[in-house]
């Protein structure tokens, strides 16, 4: 039922002007607004903090469909569950479950995560963004880049140094409000895919931080982030394999349509080929994706699934994305049929919540153990 509902609300709700917000690069605000009227942004949130009550299963069932159609919105989704809504309902504090997770479960608000910074992407540890502890508060200063929701956001939870000769165990994570004095936003970033998301850099310049922002003890900030950024992994790559599902339906559905040499071109070998390929490998993605998925949900390790997930399904986004505009021909790379949209949005997954190198560090890191 829910994977009905998310396939519904993705052809009726996000195909509608999909093509216009990527070539305006224009943010999806109505149908963000709709997915938390769904309770489809705080999914894995407890009732209790106006969350939807659901499990890892049933959040990528709907990111997988979500994602077949419109990448740029379901990367919002992904962010405010997998990495704000998950983050602090595990890590923090009963005052900032009431005051900020439950806005941010019910779709009230929309969150950010901002570890990332023009030296620190993948190597956490290198943070620059520094936190003062000025006693009452910190003294927040330093830049965040490729921050997603960076302009929709309210709510920001931001990893910083507070005493570097600590190394990671002087790193903490804050919890910003926009408007916050100090705290600007920068321009949108012009990128190839996901245009429609919001994507920003963030500066804080003497920005300060109460006490009771802080998530976590002193000192927690590098493993707040490194256990968010597991359950994220599994969340790109349920977008991934969204994508991929996508962009193989429209080319199954074209190969059946278009006529060559008095046939369709499903029934040529060379296409027929293709397709299967596609399909095999999507479908390999998608266990991979749902066993890491219900692994989190029995309480089970699943750092070395969620990266095999998205190492996997990224690779497999991006070969069946290409072979799709491939399949269409001349038309596929005609903005009105799609497939050439998807290709585009499949690069990223490739690159945020790790790269692919950085999965496969950690995979090697994970069987050698």
């Amino acid at each position: 039922m829910i994977q009905q509902a998310a396939r519904d609300f993705a052809q009726n709700e996000l195909k509608p002007g999909v093509i216009e917000r990527d070539e305006h690069q224009k943010f999806p605000a109505e149908q963000v607004k709709k997915l938390g009227e769904l309770g489809f942004l705080g999914m894995m949130v407890s009732e209790k903090y106006n969350g939807s009550g659901l499990d890892a299963l049933s959040y990528v069932l709907v990111m997988e469909e979500l994602s077949k159609v419109d990448a740029s919105s379901s990367v919002v989704v992904s962010v405010n569950n997998s990495l704000v809504c998950y983050g602090l309902e595990s890590f923090g504090s009963e005052f900032q479950k009431e005051k900020y997770l439950k806005p941010l479960a019910s779709g009230e608000k929309i969150g950010a995560f901002c570890l990332s910074e023009p030296e620190a992407g993948s190597d956490a540890t290198s943070q620059q963004t520094t936190a003062e502890d000025k006693g009452d508060y910190y003294l927040l200063n330093g830049t965040k880049n490729w921050i997603t929701n960076g302009n929709t956001a309210s709510t920001y939870l931001v990893i910083a140094q507070t005493d570097r000769s600590l190394k990671h165990r002087g790193i903490n994570a804050f919890i910003v409000e926009k408007g916050m004095e100090g705290f600007t936003i920068g321009p949108k970033e012009n990128k190839m895919g996901i245009r429609g998301s919001d994507t920003h850099s963030l500066m804080f310049n003497d920005v300060k931080v109460p006490k009771e922002n802080r998530i976590g003890e002193d000192g927690f900030g590098f493993k707040f982030a490194m256990k968010t950024l597991e359950g994220g992994r599994i969340g790109i790559a349920a977008q991934a394999l969204g994508i991929a599902a996508g962009a193989y339906e429209l080319a199954l559905e074209y190969s059946k349509q278009r006529k060559s040499f008095g046939k369709a071109i499903s029934d040529h070998q060379a296409i027929a080929f293709k397709l299967a390929d596609m399909a095999t490998t999507i479908e390999a993605a998608r266990l991979l994706v749902y066993k890491a998925a219900w692994l989190k949900d029995q309480g089970l390790p699943y750092t070395l699934a969620g990266s095999m997930a998205k190492l996997y399904a990224s690779k497999v986004a991006m070969d069946v994305t290409v072979e799709a505009v491939q399949i269409h021909g001349g038309y596929g790379f005609v903005k009105e049929y799609h497939v050439e949209r998807m290709m585009r949005d499949a690069k990223i997954t490739q690159i945020y919540e790790g790269t692919t190198e950085i999965q496969k560090m950690v995979i090697s890191r994970e069987i050698l153990k």
